[in-house]
């Protein structure tokens, strides 16, 4: 088949173009510049995504068997009327369009199935809006005029290659043997999708006839509390994790930031409200079977040791918050 994939250099599109290829699929890149790590035999498209024009231009005269729609605009966002002008432009005569959503697009909440209710238009985070609203749209243009959608709902994506400081965070810390701080109890719950596992239901939702027009939950079937998760990286570096509790009143006040660069004290983002999800409805319609957790969370040790570049961390944030404890 030939697919194009809407961003295809960084951490699932990446591991997304480098399956296709494999597979012996053509595939193109829309994205806003050049990359110069892309196989030679990839095409690529230059166009900023949320300019519907450019888009329209990059892809004028080419047709896909497959769109797989992987970018958000994290400092402008990626609004639904956006997703869905790019739906209609590439629409004519597809055989999938694979929209990567989130759990996020649920807003809030635990165990939540698919026909579960999405977050509304006013939620105040726009991340969450945004991906609520553009699934809505992709399966309102379904209905209407037969665009073959299907949508992904990942949590924490994780695995070889991630570019957020979120697993190497902690193993950074473990390597040195460094104290590992746990926000108020530990209990609050986290769920993980490893990256290979996506990048499969990917591949798999666009061959898939019973896929279209379905949404899909795709994780690790458990969720897991952040303690858990510590003590998880822990066994796959083989070291003995020291976990100091601390209240997460005392690390507001101290300015502690969810997102860093400063004064991060958890991983990127990893210390929010939990929402997560059940995932029966992947297993029956598409035959998911996750990766075992620690035989994945290995293979991405296994990457951290060979590929990540340690940046000189500051830690006196850290230490401020494990002597006040």
């Amino acid at each position: 088949m030939r697919a194009l994939v809407i961003g295809g250099t960084l951490f699932i599109g990446r591991r997304l173009v480098e399956r296709l290829l494999k597979e012996g699929h053509g595939v193109a890149v829309l994205h806003r510049r050049k990359a110069e790590h892309l196989p030679a035999e990839v095409e690529q498209l230059l166009a900023d995504r949320n300019d519907n024009e450019a888009v329209r231009r990059a892809v004028a005269g080419r047709r896909f068997d497959v769109v797989f729609d992987n970018v958000y605009d994290w400092e402008r966002g990626t609004t639904a009327e956006q997703v869905a002008a790019t739906a209609r432009i590439l629409g004519d005569g597809l055989r999938r369009y694979v929209f990567m959503s989130s759990v996020a697009a649920y807003g809030e909440g635990l165990d939540h199935a698919e026909e579960d209710p999405l977050a509304p238009d006013d939620h105040p985070i726009a991340y969450v809006r945004h991906k609520a609203a553009s699934e809505r749209a992709l399966f309102r243009l379904c209905r209407e005029c037969g665009l073959p959608v299907v949508t992904l709902r990942p949590p924490f994506v994780y695995g070889p290659g991630n570019p957020f400081y979120r697993e190497a965070f902690f193993w950074d810390r473990l390597e040195q043997g460094r104290p590992i701080i746990v926000p108020g109890d530990g209990s609050r719950l986290m769920q993980f999708v490893f990256v290979e596992d996506l990048v499969w239901t990917c591949l798999r939702a666009a061959v898939e006839p019973a896929a279209v027009g379905e949404a899909f939950n795709v994780a690790h079937e458990r969720p897991v509390t952040q303690t858990e998760l510590v003590l998880a990286l822990a066994r796959a570096a083989q070291k003995q994790a020291k976990l100091v509790y601390v209240n997460r009143e005392r690390i507001e006040a101290a300015g502690g930031s969810v997102m860093g660069p400063e004064k991060l004290y958890f991983g990127v983002y990893f210390d929010v409200p939990p929402i997560t999800e059940r995932v029966e409805k992947a297993t029956r319609l598409l035959g998911f079977t996750p990766t075992d957790w620690e035989a994945a969370l290995r293979k991405t040790y296994e990457w951290y040791r060979t590929h990540h570049v340690r940046q000189p961390q500051d830690y006196s944030f850290e230490d401020s918050l494990i002597a006040s404890g």
